[in-house]
């Protein structure tokens, strides 16, 4: 059970923090896995209420208008800080936030509140300045722009979520499910986050990270000058492809080769075909039949051990969970 002063207090408090934008689906996820942990004589473990800056109704992303019954005082009580996350806000579209907002985040950090982001909710993090020199996560298809806004943060997009003690990030959506019942799991056991999640009709901890989830579509042959060889390596993955092979094709040596290909793709050459075989193992595991073995072979891997370390390696996976995950029944 994590040390922490708020569990003497029970129930343990919640305040959700709702921004403008503020995303339907986050700001709904914290009282509901919460509201499912109790006690053996079934007393809830936590009480969760919603907040906003002056008290103010805000927009959400589904479509109405969320109308709470706290101010920012909320936070100066509450055991636990929750930020979902939000679209078309100032946190996320230059990393500025409300000085009201900034203040209270920063009273409740410097109190030892725990404090806790949902998706984008981490540029509300950054931007009050709760993730500098930190790890943290947020939505992938967010990352370039949270690097480009707040490089002092130690930003990892393939995890579901990151503890970091006092303060915890979690993925997009679905992974503040993951981060709600970790917390639970923390604070109370493995028995009580267990029932949370029969509750919540999820499962109580998903293997690998937010890697598996990462859309990444074939690239489209251009006319930059390693490109006929990118595609030529791309039709032969289930082949030995050699840096000498793939020069040639180019009518390069190979240091110019590299070269040029280290710039055009930001990766060596080995660099790329390892990931172009791993989404072509990762494509057949989603919409074929072939077994282990065979995707392994197809995809220029060899063996099924070696697809095992290498989506181990990336995803956090083996080939037949990610199988299970993608591929419909």
């Amino acid at each position: 059970m994590r040390n922490n002063r708020a569990m003497t207090a029970f129930p343990h408090r919640i305040a959700v923090l709702a921004l403008d934008g503020v995303v339907g689906l986050d700001l709904g996820t914290p009282a509901q896995v919460f509201s499912t942990a109790r006690d053996a004589d079934g007393t809830p473990m936590y009480a969760v209420e919603v907040c906003t800056a002056g008290g103010r109704p805000v927009r959400s992303t589904a479509g109405y208008q969320v109308v709470p019954d706290h101010g920012l005082d909320l936070l100066d009580s509450a055991d636990t800080v929750v930020v979902p996350g939000v679209h078309e806000n100032p946190a996320l579209t230059d990393g500025t936030l409300d000085p009201q907002v900034y203040d209270a985040l920063r009273r409740a950090y410097d109190r030892g509140t725990r404090i806790m982001s949902i998706c984008t909710g981490a540029f509300v993090l950054a931007a009050a300045r709760l993730l500098d020199g930190r790890p943290a996560t947020t939505h992938w298809a967010y990352a370039a722009r949270f690097r480009r806004l707040h490089p002092r943060v130690d930003l990892d997009p393939d995890v579901l979520f990151i503890d970091d003690g006092q303060v915890l990030t979690s993925a997009g959506v679905a992974a503040g499910i993951d981060l709600c019942l970790h917390v639970i799991r923390t604070d109370h056991g493995t028995e009580v986050a267990n029932r949370a999640a029969r509750r919540c009709v999820v499962p109580p901890w998903r293997e690998g990270g937010q890697a598996q989830y990462i859309e990444r579509p074939v690239p489209k042959v251009t006319d930059t000058s390693t490109a006929a060889a990118r595609e030529w390596a791309r039709l032969r993955l289930h082949e030995p492809v050699t840096l000498r092979d793939m020069a040639e094709q180019s009518r390069m040596s190979v240091r110019t080769f590299t070269r040029r290909f280290r710039s055009e793709t930001g990766l060596s050459p080995a660099q790329w075909l390892l990931q172009q075989r791993t989404d072509h193992a990762r494509l057949l595991l989603e919409t074929t039949d072939l077994s282990i073995d065979q995707v392994a072979h197809r995809a220029g891997f060899g063996t099924a051990a070696a697809l095992r370390q290498q989506l181990h390696q990336r995803l956090g996976v083996a080939p037949s969970t990610y199988r299970r995950t993608f591929r419909h029944p």
